[in-house]
C-alpha cells in the first residue's frame, strides 16, 4: 500500500474512533451506579473483582516473599523515626507490628538517639478499640509556644475528612469539654489558648464546589460552635478558605488564605482587627514570615515599577516597610532554566532552601544581614535528594535527609551554621552491589529534552529483554526525585528488574515553567514526554514493549490511562493507582472541581474539546488491543473518587478486555492505612508486573 493510501486509511480510522468518542460522551453513562461509593450493588461488584484479582496475583511466584519482606521493612525498629520540633520536644508518629495504627509520641533532642526514651501520648490502636472506629492519625496543631495543648486530627479509614479534638500532651488525655469538631474536610489554627480559627462544615452553603470550607470563623472556648463569629467568607466557586497563625520572635501574624483556583489565591493579614489584602500576584506562593521579612515565591514574571522579578524566584521584603507602600523586594534566590526551588523552610533566624539543579538537590542556608542575604551551601553527598524534615521556629536547629536510589536515607541535624552531623541512617534493606543509576534525556515530540533516571545492573546486556518499570506523574508542579525505596529494591531491582523515573512536563523539576508547559490545552505534552522516554528506553535496548511496564497514581493514574488508550502497543503492563479517568465528570466528583486550573472545565465545550482527546474513560474501544491493566483504588478515598477506577474496569471488561482490580476498603487517597495494607499493595503490584513482563 502506498503512503498516501495508508494516510487516508489511518485518517478514516481516526475519524471513526473520534465519532465513537463523541457519541459515547453524549450517551448516558451505564456505569454511574459505580459512583455510589458505599452502594450495596457497587460494593458487591468490588468484592467480586477483589476476590478474582487476589486469587490470581497471590498465586504468583514470589508474592509471599515480597509481602513478608516488605512488611518486615515497614515494621522494622531500625527505620528512622522522622521528628518534628514543637517547643521543647521532638514529636513523631510511629507504626510497627505491635502498633498497626500507630503511636503519637515525643522525646527530647538529647534522648532522640535512645529508642526507649519515647513518651507515648496517644495510642491510636487502643483508641480505635475503645471507640469502635478505624481511626487514622492525621496530625495535630500545637499551641505556641509551650505546645502543651493540641488539636488532634483523626480520620475514619484514612480519608481527608477528619474529626478534630483538643488534647493535653501533659495529661495524655483529650480535654474534657474542650474544643471538638465533628467529621468534615476542614482545619483549625490556635489564635490563643481560648480562641481558635475554624474552617469546617457550618451547614448548607458553607462549602465550596470542591467540598472544602469557604468560611473562617473565630471560636471562643466555652461557647457553642454555632455562635462563632465569621471572620472571612469566600465564594462557592473558590477552592477553599482558611486562616493560619504564624509566630516569629517579633510578632504574631494571623493570615487568611483564599484559594481562588488551585494556583491562584488572595492572601490577607489581619491588621487592626480587619483583613488587609496583600498586593502580590494572584499566582504567587505566599511564603510566610521570617523575623521582619515577608517571603514570596513567584510562579510568573512580576513587574513592579521599573523592576521585573523572574518566574520561580524567592523574594523577601521588610513587612513594616511593605505596609507603608515600599515594593522594593530583594531577590533571595533566582533559579535558572535548569533549576528550581523544591522547598524552603525557616528556623528562628535562618532560611533553608532546597534547590534542584538538573533534578539533583542541594541545601542552602540564608541569613539576613542588614538588607542583604548571606548564603552558605551545606556540604552533602553528591547526586541525590535532600529533604528538609523539620526546622525549629524557637531556635536555629533543623534536620534534613539525604538519599538516592541506591543510598539508604540518612537523617542529619544542624544548628545555626555548624557542620551537619548524622543522627540516624537506614541500613541497606536490599543488596545494591552491582547496581547503578544513570540519568539520560529523551527528545519529546516538540523537541523538548526530557530527563529520566535508570536504575539497573551494571553488567546488564543491552538486548531489550529486561523487565522494566517506568514510573511517572507529570502534574501539579510536583517533582519526581531519586529516593531510596526498600520495596522497589526488594521486589524489583534485586530480582533483575530495571527501574526508570521520568521527569516529564507538568511536574516541578524545572520550576513553574515546566509545570505550566503541560496545563489544560497543553496536557498532551506530558503524555508525549512519557511516550518519548518509553521509546528512548526501547531505542537504547534497555527493554522492549513486551517487557515494559508502567506505574502511576492519582494524576499519575490519569497518565497511565492516557498511555493505555494512546499507546497500548508500547507497554505490556499498566499499574493504575487511585486514578482520575473519567475526565468528563471529574469536576463533579469529590474534590475534582478544585483541579480545573490543571485540566480545564469539561462543561465548557471549548475546553472539553481538548480534554476529550485524552480522557481515558471515553477513549476505550472494543476494537483496540490493550495490555491487561491492574487498577488499584480505595473505597475511603474522598479526594479522587473510586468511581473512576471502578467504571473504567467495568467498561473494559464489558468490551471484552481483561483487567485486574483491587479496592482497599480504607486508606484514603494513599490507598493504605496500615503497614500490612501497604505491603499487600506492594506485593500485588509487583506480582502483577512480574507476571506480565518476565
Amino acid at each position: 500500500m502506498r503512503q498516501h493510501e495508508m494516510n487516508v486509511l489511518l485518517g478514516a480510522i481516526m475519524m471513526v474512533l473520534s465519532l465513537q468518542t463523541v457519541q459515547a460522551a453524549q450517551e448516558p453513562d451505564p456505569y454511574l451506579w459505580l459512583e455510589e461509593v458505599r452502594g450495596e450493588k457497587a460494593l458487591d461488584w468490588v468484592k467480586a473483582r477483589n476476590e478474582a484479582t487476589l486469587e490470581v496475583l497471590k498465586a504468583q511466584p514470589g508474592f509471599e516473599e515480597v509481602y513478608t519482606k516488605t512488611l518486615d521493612v515497614l515494621d522494622s525498629d531500625v527505620r528512622i523515626p522522622y521528628p518534628q520540633f514543637e517547643g521543647p520536644y521532638l514529636y513523631n508518629f510511629w507504626k510497627d507490628k505491635n502498633n498497626e495504627r500507630g503511636l503519637w509520641r515525643r522525646t527530647t533532642l538529647a534522648a532522640y538517639l535512645d529508642p526507649s526514651k519515647w513518651e507515648v501520648l496517644l495510642d491510636i490502636d487502643k483508641l480505635s478499640r475503645d471507640e469502635g472506629e478505624q481511626w487514622v492519625f492525621k496530625g495535630a496543631e500545637g499551641l505556641y509556644p509551650e505546645y502543651r495543648l493540641f488539636m488532634v486530627h483523626l480520620s475514619r479509614g484514612g480519608g481527608d475528612a477528619v474529626v478534630i479534638r483538643e488534647f493535653d500532651a501533659d495529661t495524655k488525655q483529650f480535654v474534657k469539654d474542650g474544643f471538638s469538631l465533628p467529621e468534615a474536610k476542614g482545619s483549625v489554627s490556635w489564635k490563643d489558648r481560648d480562641t481558635l480559627y475554624v474552617q469546617t462544615d457550618f451547614g448548607a452553603g458553607s462549602r465550596t464546589d470542591s467540598g472544602y470550607p469557604r468560611i473562617t470563623k473565630l471560636w471562643k472556648r466555652g461557647t457553642p460552635l454555632a455562635s462563632a463569629a465569621t471572620v472571612f467568607e469566600g465564594q462557592s466557586t473558590d477552592v477553599s478558605v482558611g486562616c493560619s497563625v504564624i509566630h516569629t520572635p517579633e510578632r504574631q501574624y494571623d493570615v487568611i488564605h483564599r484559594g481562588i483556583t488551585f494556583y491562584t489565591s488572595h492572601t490577607y493579614v489581619i491588621e487592626a482587627g480587619r483583613p488587609r489584602k496583600l498586593e502580590i500576584p494572584d499566582d504567587a506562593q505566599f511564603g510566610g514570615f521570617l523575623k521582619s521579612q515577608m517571603l514570596l515565591r513567584l510562579r510568573s514574571d512580576w513587574t513592579v515599577g521599573a523592576k521585573t522579578y523572574r518566574q520561580g524566584a524567592l523574594l523577601g521584603i521588610d513587612y513594616d516597610r511593605y505596609l507603608q507602600g515600599d515594593r522594593a523586594f530583594t531577590t533571595i534566590v533566582e533559579p535558572n532554566d535548569r533549576s528550581n526551588i523544591a522547598s524552603f523552610a525557616h528556623t528562628r533566624n535562618l532560611l533553608l532552601v532546597n534547590l534542584l539543579d538538573n533534578v539533583q538537590s542541594s541545601l542552602y542556608v540564608y541569613r539576613l544581614a542588614g538588607d542583604r542575604w548571606d548564603r552558605l551551601k551545606i556540604q552533602g553527598p553528591p547526586r541525590g535528594t535532600v529533604n528538609i524534615i523539620t526546622a525549629d521556629e524557637q531556635s536555629d536547629r533543623y534536620m534534613f535527609t539525604f538519599e538516592s536510589f541506591l543510598t539508604p536515607t540518612t537523617l542529619l541535624h544542624a544548628s545555626d551554621t555548624e557542620v551537619p552531623h548524622t543522627l540516624k541512617k537506614l541500613p541497606a534493606f536490599f543488596d545494591a552491589e552491582g547496581l547503578q543509576s544513570e540519568q539520560f534525556e529523551a527528545v519529546s515530540k516538540d523537541g523538548t529534552h526530557i530527563p529520566y533516571f535508570v536504575v539497573r545492573a551494571k553488567q546488564m546486556k543491552l538486548d531489550g529483554s529486561h523487565p522494566t518499570l517506568l514510573y511517572g506523574y507529570g502534574g501539579f508542579e510536583i517533582e519526581m526525585l531519586p529516593a531510596y525505596s526498600p520495596a522497589t529494591g526488594i521486589a524489583w531491582l534485586t530480582r533483575g528488574g530495571v527501574y526508570v523515573l521520568a521527569n516529564i512536563r507538568g511536574g516541578g523539576e524545572f520550576g513553574p515553567r515546566w509545570h505550566q508547559a503541560a496545563l489544560k490545552e497543553n496536557r498532551q505534552r506530558a503524555y508525549d514526554d512519557f511516550i518519548a522516554v518509553a521509546e528512548d528506553l526501547v531505542k537504547r535496548k534497555i527493554t522492549s514493549p513486551r517487557h515494559l511496564g508502567i506505574m502511576g497514581g492519582s494524576n499519575g493514574g490519569l497518565l497511565m490511562g492516557a498511555m493505555l488508550t494512546q499507546r497500548p502497543d508500547l507497554f505490556h503492563a499498566v499499574v493504575c493507582m487511585v486514578p482520575l479517568l473519567d475526565m468528563k465528570r471529574y469536576n463533579k466528583l469529590l474534590a475534582g472541581a478544585s483541579w480545573m486550573a490543571e485540566y480545564g472545565n469539561p462543561d465548557v465545550p471549548e475546553e472539553w474539546a481538548y480534554i476529550s482527546k485524552y480522557s481515558p474513560y471515553q477513549l476505550v474501544h472494543a476494537e483496540a488491543k490493550y495490555p491487561d491493566v491492574f487498577f488499584y483504588t480505595s473505597t475511603a478515598d474522598d479526594r479522587v473518587h473510586p468511581g473512576h477506577a471502578r467504571k473504567m474496569a467495568a467498561k473494559m471488561q464489558a468490551l471484552g478486555h481483561r483487567v485486574y482490580y483491587y479496592e482497599n476498603t480504607e486508606g484514603g487517597h494513599a490507598a493504605a492505612s496500615t503497614n500490612r495494607q501497604l505491603a499487600l499493595r506492594t506485593a500485588l503490584s509487583y506480582s502483577y508486573l512480574w507476571m506480565r513482563l518476565r
